[in-house]
């Protein structure tokens, strides 16, 4: 009688363990199968960052390469109907300009669309040089050209950045005289780079209408002293400091440029709200967040805006 009883209870012993692996296999099927889904879930999750980071990346790329040129074309093309008849030579210096600032634009998206896929032998297309500080004194020519006189003082021991700070310094100028181009109708700009001994300031200060007072403000806030030199010029340009006799940069707007103003005279403040959100200012703020550094845009009391950055560079 005991014989088959002690063959049930060994066949049990048997099965329950056969049961207990079954299960654990499934069990460990099933958890790597949802690791599997959680991995892939991490790589869409990364691919999408990615996407989402070049597609910032290349619009702030296009916002610096069209916006200013586009500006400048803008604003010359409306000095040149308004001379046309009474001061051709002026118009025509001024549709000059607009050509000029038509091939740039469509030089710089070439190359930008070249950067972005592959010519015909599968390579990747030569790199130019970006616009570094070494350039700003042939920005503020253009600038004040335009109508927009501008005033550029360089402070401390100049020494060379590394190419993405030179790069974001030179955009965030870019940046700031272009929205003053735009939006100030009769107004200047002040330009400080400061080398300090662990950072690079870079203030931008501009007059125009204000939404208090409607009239164009003095220049304020405080400025770094002058060192008597341009920013091409401290970069190591051979031609004369911008600022300097023969080639001021309000000059330049006032003698054969054509009349200062914005764009069809318009007196309306910037698209911006007044704590500088915008496109390009963001775009500024996340250049300068990659190395560390911070960016403040706001309206000022007596009229216009004030841009400055902070970015922390290596000591001399």
């Amino acid at each position: 009688m005991w014989l088959p009883g002690a063959l049930a209870v060994a066949g049990l012993a048997a099965v329950v363990p056969w049961i207990a692996l079954v299960r654990a296999r499934r069990a460990h099927v099933r958890a790597l199968g949802e690791r599997g889904w959680l991995l892939e879930r991490e790589r869409e999750s990364a691919a999408q960052a990615a996407v989402g980071e070049e597609r910032a990346r290349i619009a702030r790329e296009l916002h610096d390469i069209v916006s200013h040129n586009v500006s400048v074309m803008i604003v010359q093309t409306a000095a040149a109907r308004e001379v046309l008849t009474a001061r051709p030579e002026t118009a025509h210096a001024a549709l000059a300009e607009v050509e000029k600032a038509g091939r740039t634009t469509m030089t710089e998206l070439r190359h930008l669309l070249g950067l972005l896929a592959p010519d015909a032998h599968g390579s990747d297309a030569e790199l130019t040089p970006q616009p570094t500080l070494r350039g700003l004194g042939s920005l503020v020519d253009r600038v004040a050209f335009a109508g927009l006189p501008v005033e550029v003082r360089v402070s401390g021991e100049v020494r060379p950045l590394p190419s993405g700070i030179d790069v974001t310094a030179y955009r965030i100028v870019q940046e700031a005289l272009t929205n003053a181009l735009r939006h100030g109708a009769g107004g200047k700009a002040e330009v400080t780079i400061r080398y300090a001994e662990r950072a690079l300031r870079v203030e931008v200060l501009t007059t125009g209408p204000s939404v208090l007072t409607g009239s164009p403000g003095p220049p304020g806030g405080t400025a770094a002293s002058s060192s008597g030199r341009s920013a091409e010029g401290a970069a190591g340009s051979s031609g004369p400091p911008a600022g300097t006799p023969g080639r001021s940069a309000g000059g330049a707007a006032g003698s054969s440029g054509p009349p200062a103003r914005g764009p069809a005279g318009s007196s309306e403040p910037p698209a911006e709200s007044a704590d500088g959100a915008g496109r390009g200012l963001l775009g500024l703020r996340q250049r300068v967040a990659v190395y560390g550094g911070d960016l403040d845009a706001r309206r000022r009391l007596g009229g216009g805006f004030r841009v400055r950055a902070r970015i922390p560079v290596e000591g001399p």
